[in-house]
């Protein structure tokens, strides 16, 4: 929002979108309007609010006037499903706190904090917020305006009233509650009462929930599918005797799956480059996985060349690469249309892979942006670990890479098995690959299990068993399905059970203590 001069009794303010260098001043102010002594939750503190502005800096608005900061508004847009006037929790339907489930897709605009200084207040300052937020509802075509409002008076007649008759005693003016009062007459109507919407004393942590609905909303057109083809390659382990053959042999996958398939997103197994180390003498395990890392140039460039040519995005399996510490990683590379790549470390390292080849485990995960759907990778194991997935998920994720290497049916089924499991309880789409064959000279690699499988939520608008598509296991192949990202978003929606919807935050948290990294 760019800064516009409101002129109102009390005398001129401007109205803009925060910046970094507000933030400061935007906490302490926070902490004035509820302040330790009220028993409230904590202020608003850097990371969530530096996070606003990342998810969605157009529902964040502050007023100043003489270049003080007099007022703040902090909105996201939400879906509510079916039951758009559900109750929930304040931590719930704000992430606790940090916004990461906005939904651009939504049609709810929730309001999630206004507050104005002591100073200002009985100056229209809370009128110019709840204007502007109006304004961004109309702007954005959403369908309504939802919040959670304070019984700002409650605990001096919780003796008396229960929390609904209290609204009815405000609402009939028996009773004198400023925050409702204001909600009131900024034409909001109260809906219900939601019990531990929040903790504060005053209202003994009832809450209403009050709703705004946006008359001139219109119907938006049916969306259309967001389709995107996939294909999976089972890629058989054997014996080359150089380079170029191995070369030869990605190049044949990438051609036909980009020539004769249209693919966008190509993905090969983890550590399907181990295959090169058969072109080599024989040696020790730690030793040849360093010999395999010193070729990281040359699969880089291949790869890249191979993106470039057939115009699609390669997740290129895993390959080691040497660290500048000395340490090894075992890293999956997404190669872009362009030859531009980014790598995913693999976070959690097996005993096998730490013990044969002394790989030590990343700490950082992508969010990836393409032109058609938002992606993110996990290693093998990593898919074993539910809160890797939920993290991406809660970035917006909407398709998990899996590359893995197991070598027998137990290894297969775990890595599977569990990558059904994320695809179920994040609403997200999983698509997976693993190599198959034997490499009897390489240590650690002799033997290999498996099948390609592409796994979806499991309700109605998805293919019977949460499976879209399957290969034949421990054949080489290359599975190739179409997958609808506009499924996921109904299924988010109106689906049988919403899981992401239906998180108990109050009650459980995500906490990530990742190496901070922008999505690429």
């Amino acid at each position: 929002m760019e800064p516009r001069t409101i002129h109102h009794p009390a005398g001129a303010v401007i109205a803009r979108t925060p910046k970094v260098e507000d933030i400061p001043a935007m906490i302490r102010l926070h902490r004035s309007c509820f302040p330790p002594s009220m028993g409230t939750d904590e202020a608003w503190r850097e990371d969530q609010l530096l996070s606003h502005l990342k998810v969605f800096e157009d529902g964040q608005v502050i007023v100043e006037r003489d270049g003080e900061i007099i007022g703040v508004s902090s909105s996201l847009i939400v879906t509510m499903g079916r039951d758009p006037l559900r109750h929930h929790t304040y931590y719930g339907i704000t992430d606790d706190g940090y916004f990461y489930n906005h939904d651009p897709k939504g049609d709810t605009l929730y309001g999630a904090e206004v507050y104005v200084d002591p100073a200002c207040r009985r100056q229209g300052i809370g009128s110019i917020l709840y204007g502007l937020r109006r304004d961004l509802c109309k702007r954005l075509n959403l369908r309504r305006i939802l919040a959670g409002g304070r019984l700002w008076a409650y605990e001096q007649y919780a003796s008396k009233y229960t929390p609904e008759e209290y609204v009815h005693a405000v609402q009939d003016g028996v009773v004198r509650d400023p925050v409702m009062g204001f909600q009131l007459s900024e034409g909001f109507v109260v809906r219900d009462v939601m019990a531990n919407y929040i903790r504060d004393p005053r209202s003994r942590n009832y809450a209403t929930l009050i709703e705004w609905l946006n008359p001139h909303y219109r119907q938006p057109p049916e969306a259309e599918d967001r389709k995107v083809r996939v294909a999976c390659v089972q890629y058989a382990m054997r014996k080359i005797n150089s380079f170029g053959e191995f070369a030869e042999q990605v190049r044949y996958f990438v051609e036909t799956a980009g020539e004769d398939y249209g693919a966008d997103y190509v993905l090969f197994p983890e550590f399907f480059s181990v295959q090169l180390l058969s072109a080599m003498e024989p040696t020790g395990s730690r030793e040849g996985i360093r010999r395999l890392a010193d070729l990281t140039p040359e699969f880089r460039e291949l790869m890249s060349t191979l993106a470039r040519q057939q115009g699609l995005h390669i997740i290129a399996g895993s390959h080691p690469v040497l660290q500048p510490d000395g340490s090894l990683q075992n890293e999956a590379m997404l190669f872009r249309p362009d030859g531009t790549f980014v790598s995913q470390p693999k976070l959690h390292i097996t005993p096998s892979e730490r013990t044969w080849w002394g790989i030590n485990g990343g700490r950082s995960l992508l969010v990836i942006q393409t032109p058609k759907a938002k992606i993110g990778i996990l290693i093998c194991y990593d898919v074993e670990f539910p809160e890797a997935a939920r993290y991406l998920a809660e970035q917006g994720v909407e398709i998990l890479f899996v590359p893995y290497c197991t070598d027998n049916r137990q290894g297969y089924l775990r890595v599977t098995k569990c990558a059904a499991a994320r695809a179920i309880e994040n609403q997200i789409y999983v698509v997976t690959a693993g190599v198959v064959g034997n490499l009897p000279d390489v240590p650690a690699m002799d033997i290999h299990y498996g099948r390609a499988a592409v796994f979806t939520p499991s309700d109605f608008e998805f293919a019977r068993d949460g499976i879209q598509a399957e290969a034949d296991p421990n054949v080489e192949t290359m599975l190739v399905t179409d997958l609808d990202i506009t499924d996921l978003y109904r299924s988010r929606e109106a689906g049988s059970v919403t899981p992401l919807m239906d998180r108990r935050r109050d009650l459980f948290e995500l906490r990530v203590n990742l190496v901070a990294d922008d999505s690429p």
